[in-house]
């Protein structure tokens, strides 16, 4: 539990941008994100930037870059947090951290990546570092065959469950479709999804191209800040709770189709919340690749293992089902820029708390969670949201 709330953000589009770096990126959101607040920048005290970088980009030192679109801003504490594609929410926990311990007011925190500036083989590669390379760095495929051996071992032990995986992606492509940040809005439907063909081949098998998340351009940031400051505010959302878990690095050391990391941060966030599932209204989670999803829905205590499948067959994580999940087309349909991706989730989870959603909007919810994964499932963050 933290009294800190997020009182304003920005995001921009996802795709393939024209912006020819992360710095134009950065600069993009970040008065955006003051002004949406209604803070000056004199008035913050920390700025944390999540990039993953990693290779995307010869230039580093991304915490730097924020005051160079911003003069005030200068002078001001300013770090880069990097934790695969759980970036974006370590930054954020940094600068709750930060708050929390009485070191400032107002935080900025800041999402960026351009993914899309080198070939997609060297892009693959670059991925990979979030794996345990001694071990996974000759997978064929790169992450998407890393999650297809995920998927293949779950299919061996639960059965085949490509058809569940075709639902998950043709319902967050149909979601996707309301939501003006997203890389792809189109709905593909279930048929589509569900075959292969030149058009959606085989990536990694069984995962096919409909099963992967984008490669992505994208920022996103949000102004944090006390309780004191943002009664002052137009707006709150504030943290019910929020809880990190890591696992161990190399799948050879736990069960790859139990994200036990994500289980524990799930069953700690919402003890501390004093909520169960039932309370919640929707859940923004990560689906990088569609198997990903399907597990997590057993991570997050809706099924038993092996019976996820029920979740997006029955129904249950439809807009209008038990438990939305990835209203906003989740990264399937909004894209992947990896240290963006984390503000994202909190972004559209706070479109969704303050009735701002647009096409997206699933009534008057108050209630939100938001699961984010560095790797597969290492680091794992959730996030209990709540209009305040």
């Amino acid at each position: 539990m933290t009294d800190a709330a997020i009182v304003g953000w920005a995001h921009t589009p996802f795709g393939k941008l024209a912006a020819p770096d992360v710095e134009h990126l950065i600069a993009s959101v970040t008065g955006p994100a003051l002004d949406h607040a209604g803070v000056p920048a004199d008035m913050v005290d920390g700025i944390f930037v999540g990039t993953f970088n990693q290779g995307f980009s010869k230039q580093g030192f991304e915490g730097a870059q924020v005051s160079l679109a911003i003069p005030e801003l200068a002078h001001v504490p300013a770090v880069r947090v990097e934790n695969a594609c759980a970036t974006g929410s370590a930054a954020i926990h940094a600068a709750l951290d930060f708050l929390d311990a009485g070191r400032g007011r107002v935080a900025l925190v800041v999402g960026a990546e351009k993914m899309t500036a080198v070939p997609t083989a060297v892009a693959s590669d670059i991925l990979l570092s979030a794996s345990y390379r001694p071990e996974e760095a000759d997978v064929d495929g790169g992450f998407a065959g890393l999650f297809g051996r995920i998927a293949a071992n779950y299919f061996q032990r639960y059965g085949d469950r490509s058809e569940e995986l075709a639902m998950i992606a043709a319902k967050n492509h149909a979601n996707g479709v309301a939501n003006p940040y997203a890389q792809m809005r189109k709905d593909l439907g279930f048929e589509f999804c569900n075959a292969v063909s030149e058009r959606n081949p085989f990536v990694a098998a069984p995962l096919r191209r409909t099963d992967c998340s984008l490669i992505s351009d994208g920022a996103a940031a949000m102004v944090i800040a006390t309780r004191e400051v943002a009664e002052g505010l137009d707006r709150a959302i504030g943290f019910r709770a929020r809880v990190q878990v890591n696992d161990h690095l190399p799948l050879s050391r736990r069960d790859p189709t139990a994200f036990e990391g994500g289980r524990r941060a799930w069953r700690s966030a919402l003890e501390t919340a004093g909520v169960s599932l039932d309370d919640l209204d929707f859940v923004e989670t990560h689906d990088c690749f569609t198997i990903a999803e399907l597990i997590e829905y057993e991570a997050m205590g809706l099924t038993p293992p092996g019976e996820g499948y029920r979740v997006v067959r029955e129904g249950w994580a439809r807009k209008d089902g038990r438990l939305p999940i990835n209203p906003s087309g989740g990264l399937k349909a909004k894209g992947h820029p990896i240290g963006a991706t984390g503000v994202s989730q909190h972004v559209m989870a706070c479109l969704q708390l303050t009735g701002q959603a647009g096409d997206m909007q699933l009534g008057d919810p108050s209630l939100a969670g938001v699961f984010n994964m560095g790797g597969a499932a290492v680091a794992n963050y959730v996030s209990i949201l709540e209009r305040r």
